[in-house]
């Protein structure tokens, strides 16, 4: 079958999309950009055995961030998370509408659960503390709503390290970051925007992140309008006022100083391999790990395999927190 570039309304792509379809599919993938969908908090810690505090601590602009301490007993080691785009810290319910929406397209249509990974952590011996960033779970509003690749993002975190800093129940902690997919964008930002808040940090798990166009790109290739990738970009800046060389960690890996352990599903339908091994190559520290997770395209298996498959992940972190 071959695709046809349409220049008409009334001529199809591929999937039997009209122009007019195709510009209006366009218009909604960058509304749902300019505007996040939320996901609730389904989950807690008590669901796996954990007890836990709720926190609220400010983002370093003020904003408002929702989190959960779990403490570990005798442990001065402290494991901070954050978690992906359309989630929260409970996971994502994607085996549920509007949510199961977002990836059923690449065959992400089950539930991610982040429970059984702070159980994993706290019986590795760390104390846990993990939050929404802005405009997604329970956290504030910032920034019209909107995604930004982790930029504005970059603030929860340097937020969340402020507060291992000076709360009572967590100063003087090591501190060790588990940084998921765009909370691992916010991250690289936020360390080449200060890289003087991450001195005292001794490592960083980072499962997935990407660049927005890359994965703007492979979605409009899986929907057959591969080429409509310009009127994407030109639409998300006019909703959110960044171009897709905004968007990229690429270029903020090279500031990255932390050692990092980097994993990514080799296949996944979102996103292309050169992407994160464009981010592995330039973060330039010796003491940095890349692995790729086979068999399977979905996205979604990337951010349960630290709970699947925790013991080279346990390991690292074992070896820069002691």
């Amino acid at each position: 079958m071959t695709t046809t570039t349409e220049q008409t309304t009334g001529q199809t792509t591929e999937h039997g999309m009209t122009d007019a379809q195709a510009t209006e599919t366009v218009r909604q993938i960058a509304a749902g950009y300019g505007t996040l969908l939320r996901s609730p908090v389904l989950r807690t810690p008590a669901d796996v055995g954990l007890a836990y505090e709720d926190l609220t601590f400010p983002s370093q602009d003020g904003t408002p961030l929702e989190a959960w301490f779990i403490p570990r007993e005798g442990s001065d080691k402290l494991i901070i998370a954050n978690h992906p785009l359309w989630f929260s810290r409970a996971g994502l319910p994607a085996h549920l509408e509007p949510w199961r929406s977002l990836g059923a397209l690449a065959g992400n249509d089950f539930e991610v659960d982040f429970m059984p990974d702070y159980r994993i952590l706290h019986d590795a011996g760390y104390n846990i503390l993990t939050y929404d960033m802005r405009n997604l779970g329970l956290s504030g509003s910032a920034n019209g709503g909107s995604g930004s690749g982790g930029r504005f993002e970059a603030r929860d975190v340097i937020g969340s390290l402020h507060l291992a800093r000076s709360d009572e129940r967590l100063r003087g902690m090591t501190i060790g970051l588990f940084s998921r997919c765009q909370g691992a964008n916010a991250t690289m930002f936020a360390m080449q925007e200060h890289p003087e808040e991450f001195t005292n940090v001794r490592c960083m798990l980072a499962p997935q992140p990407l660049s927005v166009g890359v994965t703007m790109q492979r979605t409009l290739d899986l929907l057959g309008i591969p080429e409509r990738i310009d009127e994407l970009e030109r639409e998300i800046q006019l909703q959110v006022s960044f171009r897709f060389a905004d968007m990229t960690p690429v270029t903020w890996a090279s500031s990255v100083r932390t050692p990092t352990y980097l994993y990514q599903m080799r296949d996944d339908l979102l996103t292309d391999p050169s992407d994160v091994q464009g981010m592995f190559d330039a973060i330039p520290v010796a003491d940095k790990h890349l692995q790729w997770i086979e068999g399977t395209t979905a996205r979604w298996d990337g951010y349960l395999d630290f709970q699947r498959d925790p013991q080279p992940k346990l390991d690292f972190l074992a070896r820069h927190m002691a």
